[in-house]
């Protein structure tokens, strides 16, 4: 099933000064509340203005643009390697395929014959595994109203077969893996744990273990594999699940983050009405 959707594009540049290491730099705060930052092959932001149903786009020169509207009141993002937005399609609980020309593809609509609960973050694997997570969050504008899925779940798209992975959560959220395909990072947000996975060469998840006792909204990883957490501003972890910096962002809620930038150098942070950055001082 394909759809194609015109989008509009508002143009306006958006001139930062100071790139110090360490500093927050605010880049917008014109928006109602910011999700699912995700970087294309240049470096490029795409992120999502979920109440307003539009999706931006924050270019390597500064330029932020509105690249899709409507949306689909999309939440999670992730960019494949041939730059098409993979995006958690929250007004009918879809999982959609947004080409770099912006016509949509629904990927996912159901699990056996029931709508989700609400894909809310999606992870691609270098195999091209799709991992994401369903947590039911009731929305306004939904007509149904309550789950037809019980299980709020994590869930596997290998090979164009959907498969239930694990429904062992109370509200699976957040979800990372690592660049070489090894590792998988799943938080219970309501619960206020993080896990880890291993994966084996079948894409399947085994050896679930605790990473950490906090949950999650969404997360990356950067070049060491520390592991970026949020909520209450961005917390960081080593790889042994120790805390090693606490990053304050002036703002009720840090939704996600993602790094971006022409050599992936800058932390990008969707925080409710804001978007920053930040060039960590630590990598």
């Amino acid at each position: 099933m394909k759809l194609i959707v015109t989008f509009m594009l508002i143009a306006c540049i958006v001139h930062v000064k100071g790139q110090t290491p360490g500093e927050l730099i605010l880049i917008s705060d014109q928006f109602s509340f910011t999700e699912g930052p995700a970087v294309d092959s240049k470096g490029d932001i795409y992120f999502t203005d979920q109440p307003n149903n539009r999706i931006w786009k924050y270019t390597t020169e500064g330029e932020l643009a509105v690249f899709l509207e409507p949306a689909g009141r999309s939440n999670g993002l992730y960019i494949d390697k041939e730059d098409h937005i993979i995006a958690c399609a929250d007004e009918k609980n879809e999982l959609w395929k947004i080409a770099p020309t912006g016509s949509v593809e629904v990927l996912l609509e159901q699990y056996n014959g029931r709508k989700f609960n609400g894909p809310n973050d999606v992870w691609i694997s270098p195999a091209g595994e799709y991992y994401f997570t369903d947590p039911h969050y009731q929305r306004e504008y939904w007509i149904r109203k309550g789950k037809e899925i019980e299980e709020e779940a994590l869930y596997l798209l290998k090979e164009g077969v959907l498969t239930q992975v694990d429904t062992d959560f109370i509200k699976p959220n957040g979800i990372v893996g690592t660049p070489d395909g090894r590792l998988l990072y799943v938080s219970d947000i309501r619960a206020d744990k993080t896990y880890v996975y291993d994966i084996d060469e079948k894409g399947t998840l085994v050896n679930k273990k605790l990473f950490c006792s906090q949950g999650s909204d969404g997360m990356t990883i950067d070049r060491k594999g520390n592991v970026y957490l949020t909520g209450k501003g961005v917390t960081v972890y080593n790889v042994q699940g120790q805390k090693i910096h606490d990053i304050d962002i002036p703002a009720n809620w840090t939704a996600n983050v993602c790094f971006g930038g022409k050599e992936k150098e800058y932390l990008f942070i969707t925080a409710s009405e804001k978007i920053f950055k930040i060039y960590p001082d630590w990598l």
